[in-house]
C-alpha cells in the first residue's frame, strides 16, 4: 500500500515538472525551502537561528516554485494541491469500501 502511494505520487510530480525551467527552478528552490524552514523550526527549538533569514528564504523558495508552474502553465500543480487531490481520491476510495 505505501509503495502504491509513493509510486502514484512520484508519478503525479514527474507529470508536473515537465519543462526544464521548472525543474531547475524547483532545484534552486528546495535547498532554499528546506534551509529556511530548519532556521525558523531552529528558532522555536532555541537553537539561536535567525527566523527572518528562515522566512526569507521560506518565501524566495515558494517563489521560485510558484513561477515554476506559472511558466509551464500548471499552477495548480503544487506538490501540497496534489497530495490533498491524492488523499482526497484515497478517502473517497475508503468510504465507498
Amino acid at each position: 500500500m505505501v509503495t502504491q502511494m509513493h509510486v502514484s505520487l512520484v508519478k503525479a510530480i514527474k507529470s508536473t515538472h515537465k519543462t526544464p525551467v521548472n525543474r531547475i527552478l524547483h532545484c534552486i528552490g528546495m535547498p532554499l525551502y528546506v534551509i529556511g524552514f530548519a532556521l525558523i523550526v531552529g528558532y522555536f527549538a532555541d537553537l539561536h537561528t535567525n527566523p527572518l533569514t528562515g522566512i526569507i528564504l521560506w518565501l524566495i523558495a515558494i517563489g521560485l516554485f510558484l513561477t515554476g508552474h506559472k511558466l509551464e502553465g500548471n499552477l495548480s500543480a503544487m506538490t501540497l494541491i496534489i497530495i490533498f487531490k491524492y488523499l482526497k481520491s484515497r478517502k473517497g476510495m475508503l468510504v465507498t469500501l
